[in-house]
């Protein structure tokens, strides 16, 4: 299939907006790579294609075969995939990388989706795009024919013909008119004078008295459903153990007002009880913040992917909370919406968005996913995770302390922001820092280790209670290994591989992977041997080190 799509590509009399060939032969520019994946990203969306490609291994201009030898490794290529995703926005990257023998050639195929409807598709923070064969900052004209697809493109805002006013529930109308006059309390006695498709009207629910999908999704009976086919409106609520096993599950659809409640009741927000600084007595506190409940299960529902035909998931663990909803997160950047308290320029449901506003439902400008960030900080909770990859939102919001000592130091701290909070919560969670964060933390002396394994700084530590995982994670140096093997050799003789791995393994820093580990012992075993301190009588699957005899007689 690969193979077919390439012969086609190659047939072409010359690039195009959404076709570039590069040879590429050993290496390539990573900068030029992402600044190529916006342009063809962006020209597919403009083309009404589903995506464009970038080949490595072809000439640009006869189309001749050269073959690439950039990143031959498969691992090191996947990897690709979350470097470009770093750097662009809702971190977008490639559908697939496809590796292709074509005469005895390796070509590489990246394969570019089109930017979503309405979001134009940057790279490092700037937008590009082709001029015929030549890469171009995305310019202004281009860039709003990519935003107006989000009006056209509004699946909330469509008008369902077959539907009425009896269509719709009594008690959630009644909801939404209290929600409406609590909004804009100003108003409220003329709100009363209002009939209900005034009131439908005014809370942009319906336009001109025709019902519209937005109104079926949040007031509709739960027999129209049907009318609102293929997509599924439905809130999944799981119950899980500590072995994720399930023990209680509950669906809810339409009306949609009605169901956040129902679902929020299902939810057991029970007491949670921790020391505070102090005192004897416990402090008490809810598990989840009610607000954080409801915002993020109302995020859900405004920002729900609806043609993706799938669930609204919300899953509740002994300590945590997951909300889960399809398609990509519009802002592009979490830290973008809580730390520069930025209003989104775009909305995958626009009309539906306005009228959970208008209802109270949600908040506008990024404004309830700080609050749930704050309330968080307040408790000395961690602070709420985001998954953004495979085209969802998946949000975890934890209703425990990890750390009281380390959350009690962040949040009493008043010199730290919360961008700071953010960030340091990211080291404890072993996520990796942008440039950025780690600048700003290091500047602070609030961190130490190396990209990406950083961990708190020793002041920190101490007064953070953690002075041992502060050690483990701190590395000693390579001398106390070197002799350390020395040592083992000079009392047994001869040692296997697997020995000094036992020796070393837990006296490395906590935060290696066994992989890392591994290639740890094997550099220590590679200086010595380098030295001729030590030699190694087995094989290499089978060793046997020894140390060698002039070490012996100096030593």
């Amino acid at each position: 299939m690969n193979t077919e799509v390439l012969e086609t590509l190659l047939r072409l009399s010359s690039e195009n907006e959404v076709v570039e060939f590069k040879e590429a032969k050993n290496n390539y520019d990573f900068s030029k790579l992402g600044k190529y994946f916006s342009a063809i990203s962006n020209e597919a969306s403009l083309c009404g294609k589903p995506y464009g490609w970038l080949i490595f291994g072809v000439e640009d201009k006869k189309h001749t075969i050269v073959g690439s030898n950039y990143r031959t490794n498969r691992g090191d290529l996947d990897k690709l995939k979350g470097e470009i995703a770093n750097k662009t926005t809702n971190r977008i990257t490639f559908i697939e990388i496809h590796e292709v023998i074509k005469e005895g050639l390796r070509v590489l195929m990246f394969q570019i989706p089109a930017a979503p409807s309405g979001i134009p598709v940057s790279f490092d923070g700037h937008y590009y795009a082709r001029d015929g064969e030549e890469l171009v900052p995305l310019n202004l004209e281009k860039i709003e024919r990519i935003r107006a697809q989000a009006t056209q493109g509004d699946w909330s805002i469509k008008i369902v013909q077959d539907a009425s006013i009896d269509d719709l529930d009594e008690e959630a109308i009644a909801v939404a008119r209290k929600n409406f006059k609590s909004k804009f309390p100003d108003k409220a006695e003329e709100i009363d004078t209002w009939g209900t498709i005034t009131f439908l009207n005014k809370a942009k629910l319906t336009i001109k008295g025709k019902i519209t999908r937005t109104a079926l999704i949040l007031l509709g009976k739960e027999e129209a459903d049907h009318l609102l086919s293929p997509a599924e409106i439905k809130i999944r609520w799981k119950l899980v153990d500590g072995d994720n096993n399930d023990i209680d599950h509950e669906i809810y659809g339409i009306p949609l007002i009605l169901s956040v409640e129902k679902v929020f009741a299902k939810i057991r927000n029970i007491k949670y009880r921790y020391m505070k600084e102090g005192t004897i007595f416990p402090e008490e506190t809810s598990k989840y913040e009610p607000f954080s409940i409801r915002e993020a299960i109302n995020n859900c529902i405004a920002h729900q992917d609806y043609t993706k035909g799938a669930r609204i998931n919300i899953v509740e663990m002994e300590d945590q909370l997951v909300f889960t909803n399809y398609g990509s997160f519009i802002p592009g950047s979490v830290e973008k919406v809580v730390i520069e308290d930025a209003p989104e320029e775009f909305y995958r449901n626009k009309f539906l968005a306005t009228a959970m506003f208008n209802l109270k439902m949600v908040e506008t400008a990024g404004g309830g996913i700080k609050k749930i960030f704050n309330y968080q900080r307040a408790r000395f909770f961690p602070m709420p995770d985001y998954d953004l990859s495979d085209n969802k939102v998946k949000v975890t919001i934890s209703g425990k302390v990890l750390n009281l000592d380390y959350a009690r130091l962040l949040a009493q701290n008043k010199a730290l922001s919360l961008e700071d909070i953010m960030a340091l919560d990211k080291v404890q969670k072993r996520k990796p820092l942008s440039n950025q964060d780690e600048k700003e933390l290091r500047r602070k002396k609030l961190i130490e280790g190396r990209k990406p394994n950083y961990f708190i700084s020793l002041h920190v530590a101490q007064k953070a209670g953690d002075k041992a995982g502060y050690t483990k994670n701190k590395a000693f140096d390579n001398q106390y290994y070197l002799d350390l093997i020395l040592k083992a050799l000079s009392q047994h003789s001869t040692m296997s591989r697997k020995d000094i791995d036992e020796l070393l393994w837990n006296k490395l820093p906590d935060w290696m992977t066994e992989i890392q580990r591994k290639k740890k012992i094997e550099n220590l075993l590679t200086e010595l041997r380098k030295f001729n301190k030590i030699i190694n009588k087995g094989t290499r699957k089978h060793s046997s080190w020894e140390l060698l005899s002039s070490f012996k007689e100096k030593d």
